[in-house]
């Protein structure tokens, strides 16, 4: 290997490392589970992303986001993880991957399908 691709790979996996240390340290800092800090950052994230963007939370382009995200944060952590088990590794990473989505991709659809459980109706107004 070149020594310019050997100092991309060590940037790389220090970037990577860096992150994996930082989210264990959040895991580990927290009271909620680990299971329960998915779901609440992957809902937080979309809606960050949709501010940032400026776009509203139906639009696809905050979810792809968030999709892309996930990806990277699996794939760090099945590089900074080795377990014995590799099938029972990749079943976590799996979990780990729907528990992020299922929140905010089950909000997109009610939103779209139904968008008249987000307004409030003319009779339960107060005047």
């Amino acid at each position: 290997m070149t020594p310019f691709l050997e100092q991309i790979r060590h940037i790389v996996s220090g970037g990577m490392m860096s992150w994996y240390e930082t989210k264990m340290f959040i895991e580990h800092a927290s009271v909620v589970s680990s299971d329960a800090l998915h779901v609440v950052v992957g809902v937080l994230v979309w809606m960050l992303v949709a501010v940032l963007w400026r776009k509203p939370l139906t639009a696809r382009g905050p979810l792809a986001i968030l999709i892309g995200l996930i990806i990277f944060n699996e794939m760090v952590d099945l590089w900074a993880e080795q377990w014995p088990d590799k099938a029972m590794q990749l079943g976590e990473s799996a979990k780990d991957v729907v528990l992020t989505l299922l929140l905010p991709i089950v909000l997109v659809l009610v939103v779209r399908l139904r968008p008249e459980l987000f307004r409030s109706s003319p009779r339960g107004r107060r005047r």
